[in-house]
């Protein structure tokens, strides 16, 4: 069974990086999309970017497009969230997620939170202005 864990949160200030990491175990990642997700406390869990197994597709939710990158490494069962030009509304938990598309295409990524099934536990990013 998949398992997944993030790190790389941290505390920086607006026009900073930060690099996320997801760490999969239990499978091989590259039957899974990936997705990164982020909640602020009493609003919804949003899609912020989306990779397919095999890599070659991608989605970025427009307020991070040109800033954040999403890859992966399905040799080591990792994979990353790039984030660029951090501003004070990126502030977030962001979630790592996967879902099996084994059974179809490689290339499919979707940004619909429903089709992810399995869940990291989430790191705290903060952007002070």
């Amino acid at each position: 069974q998949l398992q997944l864990v993030e790190s790389g949160g941290g505390v920086v200030q607006s026009g900073e990086s930060l690099r996320l990491s997801c760490a999969a175990s239990g499978a091989p990642l590259e039957n899974y999309q990936i997705g990164w997700f982020r909640q602020v406390p009493g609003e919804e869990r949003e899609a912020v970017s989306t990779i397919s197994g095999s890599g070659d597709n991608t989605y970025y939710a427009d307020s991070v497009k040109g800033r954040f990158t999403i890859s992966r490494d399905n040799a080591k069962n990792w994979a990353y969230l790039q984030m660029d030009s951090l501003k004070p509304e990126d502030t977030a938990v962001y979630y790592c997620a996967a879902d099996d598309v084994s059974y179809y295409s490689g290339s499919y990524t979707s940004h619909l939170e429903y089709e992810f099934d399995t869940w990291g536990q989430g790191t705290q990013v903060t952007v002070s202005s």
